[in-house]
């Protein structure tokens, strides 16, 4: 489905609503509904087992927002977190530098897709991999693509803007609203929103609002690894809010000013981090593909430009309704984030090895995901337009969410045939109090049941479950499938475990 037909679904079935929206809204932030916080609720759940409770060494935290500012300073935050912004003169528009130069390479990107799957159509036994390395147009792009590419790293690793403006100049980029082409100079702009403690302000009192989760776990890293007995290498988990004053904050909840971020930091010997980069690069896409998430909607991305902290940085991206973008980031940040919080506290943060007889500074490789960009991939995978036959063998549309089991808001839906009918209703509320202890379930009475059917296939629930009169004869009810359309006679006493070994396939 297109963007905002996912956008319109998320206000109509209580996903996602737009924040504040009685005063007309507040920019980039939104409140999650009663099906939108179910979701994202188990999207947590699925990662935090995923990540915590399988493996015997990785535990984890749940750190405070507020962090003392000199933290923020260790990190690199105060004086490096900033974004490259630049104005349209003509439409008035705010830009960030870089995304216009990527959307740019996007749309390059794009031609070559379009190229490829024209010769998809017209050659039996194709091979792409062949195709892309000998077609004369699309090494031409694809040598352009690189070259921009390393143009932009290498000016933003060295915080070079006025570059940063010449490489808009020289695309001819222009902007998206007005046409122009009448820029401003590129300049930096730090992200982190601020406040201070008690109630008076100062530079003394000053705090910020965490831009990540990460600092939290670094500077707890000696509690935990004393606290736990955990030995080299053992990682920490943490799901938590993070604040980012995005000017150009856009795409709905693809990038937001208040988020949720799932990162875990895995502490390792020196000089072995490669080997751990690498084998979490593959198990967190192994792990979205779990999810039923296609393989050619998945793709690595490596970074041309490593922050400040890391000696190497993947993203694996997903290819949302507006092109390929990052979903999470596994990064390799050497010993900064420790060496630097124990050179500005005094204090040691360094582990004892037994089995080398020797302290030293652990190095982190990162895994890091926005559960709010998640919750986005996961509907824009699920959400479908289908053909199918009626009660009458008439063709009509249904529009699904064809979410995996495990992360639907609601697991099942029970529904009497008939809401006049006190001996069903009854019958379905003693069915629906047996289950609601095991599951998230639903009841619903209202419209006729082929409604009932299309309202629950909209949200995600993957089992309906229907108590007509033959309920009443022979305790069976009838189980329907949200995919498949099958329908199945079940006993009631039967249906909690058909239910439990359908939901955790």
């Amino acid at each position: 489905m297109d963007f905002k037909s996912i956008i319109a679904h998320c206000k109509e079935y209580g996903f996602i609503f737009q924040s504040s929206d009685i005063y007309d809204g507040l920019s980039a932030v939104y409140d999650y509904g009663p099906n939108g916080v179910e979701l994202k609720n188990n999207i947590k759940k699925y990662w935090w087992r995923s990540m915590v409770q399988m493996h015997e060494n990785i535990v984890g935290i749940d750190a405070a927002i507020f962090m003392h500012p000199k933290t923020w300073k260790a990190s690199g935050h105060v004086d490096a977190f900033n974004d490259p912004l630049v104005d349209n003169k003509d439409s008035k528009k705010r830009y960030r530098a870089d995304v216009l130069i990527e959307d740019y390479i996007a749309k390059i990107e794009a031609k070559n897709n379009k190229d490829v799957e024209k010769a998809k159509k017209k050659f039996d036994n194709f091979d792409e991999t062949m195709f892309r390395s000998t077609n004369g147009r699309i090494i031409e792009r694809q040598t352009k693509i690189t070259q921009i590419s390393k143009r932009m790293a290498d000016a933003m690793t060295a915080g070079d803007m006025a570059e940063m403006k010449q490489i808009i100049v020289d695309l001819d980029i222009a902007c998206p609203i007005s046409g122009s082409k009448n820029w401003t100079d590129v300049r930096q702009f730090n992200l982190m929103f601020s406040t201070q403690l008690g109630n008076i302000a100062g530079e003394e009192d000053k705090l910020y609002l965490r831009p990540e989760t990460a600092q939290g776990i670094f500077v707890n890293f000696l509690n935990v690894q004393k606290s736990t007995r955990q030995k080299l290498p053992f990682g920490i988990a943490q799901i938590g809010k993070a604040f980012r004053n995005e000017i150009v904050a856009r795409q709905f909840i693809f990038r937001m000013r208040e988020f949720e971020q799932m990162e875990m930091q895995f502490f390792v010997q020196p000089g072995t981090e490669m080997k751990w980069y690498e084998y979490w690069k593959e198990t967190r896409l192994k792990w979205h593909q779990s999810l039923g998430t296609p393989s050619e909607k998945l793709r690595f991305h490596d970074h041309d430009n490593l922050a400040h902290y890391a000696n190497a940085a993947a993203d694996i991206q997903f290819e949302f309704p507006f092109g390929f973008k990052e979903l999470e980031g596994i990064h390799s940040r050497t010993d900064f984030d420790l060496k630097a919080h124990q050179e500005l506290s005094g204090k040691k943060l360094q582990y004892f090895d037994p089995d080398k007889n020797e302290n030293y500074v652990p190095y982190v490789v990162e895994t890091s995901i926005g559960c709010d960009r998640m919750f986005l991939a996961v509907l824009s995978n699920a959400l479908q337009e289908e053909t199918i036959p009626d009660s009458k063998g008439n063709d009509s549309t249904r529009t699904v969410l064809k979410i995996p089991p495990t992360l639907a808001p609601v697991k099942c839906a029970i529904l009497p045939l008939l809401k006049n009918k006190p001996e069903l209703t009854s019958k379905a509320r003693e069915v629906f109090e047996s289950l609601k202890g095991s599951f998230n379930c639903q009841y619903e009475e209202k419209d006729a049941i082929g409604k009932r059917y299309r309202r629950q296939d909209a949200i995600g629930t993957p089992y309906c479950v229907t108590i007509d009169f033959d309920t009443l004869e022979d305790g069976s009810v009838t189980l329907r499938d949200r995919d498949s359309l099958n329908q199945t006679r079940i006993n009631i006493d039967d249906l909690k475990g058909v239910l439990f070994n359908k939901l955790m396939d």
